[in-house]
Parts: structure tokens; C-alpha cells; sequence
């Protein structure tokens, strides 16, 4: 099976996983960041580095791009014209805040990603998430 729909399949499978933040166990809960961590323990094991923790509105109190830098130490970039299924896309939800939240690219104009409230689910990768997309990156 092709790599990014691996990926893709192995998202599709924490759908329905509760939102819970710093969370990454499949079934019980996560929040974005847990379901790509989840993602990558399926594919390789161990996770490459352990999170730092992070507050609920870490994304509002702090100035470091810690998601992004993360992303930039183990994911290769790809521009966001070029964003296929299986790709990593981290977002600023706010115009010049930090980056904050992340999915993973589904399908032709899709994403599964972790929403408090919502939990783990496939939704339309809309002009509402394409304008907040900040930075994409696919997985080793």
C-alpha cells in the first residue's frame, strides 16, 4: 500500500477517538497534536521526541512556534499548493498568532483532525481552514 494512504487509513482509524487535551491513546481521547503522535507510533514505533506540556491556550500565551519547530525536525515540508492525503498541514487560527492546530490531509479537499468538542473526525478542507493553513509537511 502506497505510504500516505497508509497514513491516511491509520488516521481514519482514531475517528470517533473524544477530545482530550495532551492526550494521544486511540479510542479514549487526544487532541490534534495526540492524533498525529498517535498516527506515528502506528507507523514507527516509538515517537521521535516527547512533547513539552502545553496549557490549554498555550497557542494565545506563549510566542514560540514550538508545532512548527517540531514539524521542521521530523517531517519534510510541502508547499501548500502541493498538499496530497496522508500530508501533515499545521494552522494559524488566528492571522499573525502562532501556529496551533494540525490534520492530516484525507482526500481531495479533506483533512482528519481533533476539535475540542468534536473529538476525532473527517471534515471538507474549506476556504475556512486554506486560509488559516500556515505550513504542510509530509511523513517520513
Amino acid at each position: 500500500m502506497d505510504h500516505n494512504l497508509h497514513v491516511v487509513d491509520l488516521a481514519r482509524g482514531w475517528t470517533g477517538t473524544p477530545y482530550h487535551h495532551q492526550a494521544s491513546l486511540k479510542g479514549i481521547g487526544c487532541d490534534c497534536l495526540g492524533l498525529v503522535r498517535g498516527v506515528w507510533r502506528e507507523l514507527y514505533g516509538q515517537e521521535p521526541e516527547t512533547p513539552p506540556a502545553y496549557s490549554p491556550d498555550w497557542g494565545q500565551v506563549s510566542a514560540d512556534e514550538t508545532l512548527l519547530a517540531a514539524a521542521k525536525r521530523h517531517f519534510a515540508p510541502v508547499a501548500l499548493d502541493r498538499l496530497e492525503p496522508g500530508h501533515l498541514v499545521i494552522f494559524r487560527m488566528l492571522p499573525k498568532a502562532i501556529a496551533k492546530h494540525c490534520g492530516i490531509v484525507s482526500g481531495d479537499s479533506r483533512m482528519i483532525h481533533a476539535l475540542e468538542g468534536t473529538g476525532v473526525c473527517e471534515v471538507t478542507l474549506d476556504d475556512f481552514w486554506i486560509r488559516r493553513a500556515a505550513e504542510g509537511f509530509e511523513l517520513p
